[in-house]
């Protein structure tokens, strides 16, 4: 009979890498958790609203951002969002409080999850996502 291992926070880098070992036609999923781990960026902020059981949105804060310097798409699954800004080096700063930097955030979306639309408003992007209900799911009124 084999031991069987208790697994905590001290020592999860070794079960995920005996899991990881042991499986077979997992290694996308576990590239995203390691990904996931490596990736502990902060910019630019954002906010994600549950609106209902089947929609939600994300606000991303891009002060100082234009609607032009912004890149919104999905690919493989990822929801990616995109900001190119050109620096102004000709500018001597007293102070530089605004974080304008270039950057790439992305979001792992479920498969049944869509981008419904894509909004900028005063340095706010928002993206309204929606879960798709198969027609054998939704709700029917007979009556």
């Amino acid at each position: 009979m084999t031991d069987l291992t208790r697994y905590g926070a001290s020592n999860i880098d070794q079960f995920l890498d005996r899991v990881h070992r042991n499986s077979i036609g997992m290694n996308e999923y576990f590239d995203r958790l390691y990904k996931l781990h490596e990736t502990n960026t902060n910019y630019p902020p954002y906010n994600l609203i549950q609106v209902s059981n089947v929609e939600s949105r994300l606000e991303i804060a891009l002060a100082g951002f234009k609607a032009e310097d912004v890149n919104v798409y999905t690919e493989y699954g990822k929801l990616f969002v995109e900001g190119q800004k050109e620096s102004k080096e000709d500018i001597e700063y007293a102070h530089r409080g605004l974080a304008q930097r270039s950057f790439t955030r992305a979001w792992t979306l479920s498969d049944d999850t869509e981008v419904r639309s894509v909004t900028f408003e005063d340095g706010l992007l928002s993206i309204d996502l929606g879960k798709v209900i198969p027609d054998h799911h939704a709700r029917k009124n007979y009556l």
